[in-house]
């Protein structure tokens, strides 16, 4: 056993160099990824704190404000138009308790005149657009905005419709796929490899494990962009339904495990964009920048916007 500690331990130590150093310099064994754009502006649902979620009021407002890219998510109607909305269900957004799917387009009930900001409990966006939109009307009127679209059911149709859309706008390289599920990921990959993808949340637990066990610096990723809760807004602008993310310690376990500078820095000299989110205030966003974060997501347009103007006049 003594004898074998003179191997192993060398071993280890020369390992562990190894990776520190490549962590620090990954561009010796990995070309660094060349994207169409950068973004530190994103406007989550279109900026759903200052204008209705998801409408084309949301967006315009939030281009208007300088909003470096939109956040949307997408399903599909009875009669296969690409719909953008967060939910499938509509009770949240409408009153009615009915799904997307059951529904054709010109059923499809307006949005409350009141809703709810999600990501900050206790505060109401209004305006005047109270419908739904077209994913290909968003395309169709922000030709070169770059737009982060997620999937959130398992419907092989709904991702082939969005690539289609994809395909026929010419901007492959200004939308990028993003989805919780790995599956639907690959999914997403399978119908169009040539759009840039984010980390699924199985895949962020591997990069984690890869992280803490020192072996990232050696393997592949093919992501472009990391998109993540910010911990801190966990039971204070954000209230989860799920009981394991009300108890503090797991929230201060997470964000310790997750907030990692040095892990940031490695993705971003590699050329994948980290985005936080959801930011809507002033000390959320400071912290999200502090951490390493190339962008941050937000729900007030306005508000990044002006905390990004008053920084950049300080530098």
């Amino acid at each position: 056993m003594a004898s074998s500690l003179y191997f192993i331990l060398p071993a280890l130590g020369g390992y562990t160099l190894a990776s520190l150093y490549l962590l620090k310099n990954p561009q010796i064994l990995h070309k660094k990824k060349r994207a169409a754009f950068h973004c530190t502006h994103i406007s989550h649902r279109g900026g759903s704190g200052e204008r209705i979620e998801s409408t084309m009021e949301a967006f315009t407002h939030a281009v208007e404000q300088g909003t470096g890219m939109l956040e949307l998510d997408c399903h599909l109607t009875r009669d296969s138009h690409v719909i953008v909305s967060h939910d499938e269900n509509l009770l949240r957004q409408t009153g009615h308790d009915v799904t997307i799917s059951s529904l054709n387009l010109e059923e499809l009930p307006l949005y409350k005149d009141r809703l709810e900001v999600t990501f900050y409990a206790g505060r109401y966006s209004t305006g005047t657009d109270r419908k739904f939109t077209l994913l290909e009307e968003v395309f169709r009127k922000f030709p070169k905005m770059p737009v982060n679209i997620e999937i959130k059911e398992d419907n092989s149709l709904l991702i082939e419709k969005v690539s289609n859309l994809v395909k026929q706008y010419d901007r492959e390289n200004l939308t990028v796929w993003a989805t919780a599920d790995s599956t639907i990921m690959n999914k997403c990959c399978r119908t169009n490899s040539t759009m840039p993808y984010s980390f699924s949340m199985r895949r962020g637990l591997q990069l984690l494990l890869l992280y803490y066990s020192g072996l990232l610096p050696f393997v592949p990723l093919g992501e472009s962009f990391l998109q993540f809760y910010l911990p801190r807004i966990f039971n204070r602008t954000y209230i989860p339904e799920e009981r394991l993310l009300k108890n503090r310690m797991v929230i201060y376990l997470l964000e310790k495990l997750t907030m990692r500078k040095s892990l940031f820095k490695h993705l971003v000299n590699r050329g994948i964009q980290v985005h936080l989110f959801v930011c809507n205030e002033d000390p959320d966003i400071e912290v999200a920048f502090e951490a390493g974060a190339t962008g941050v997501m937000t729900d007030y347009p306005t508000l990044l916007t002006n905390y990004l103007h008053r920084h950049r006049s300080q530098d």
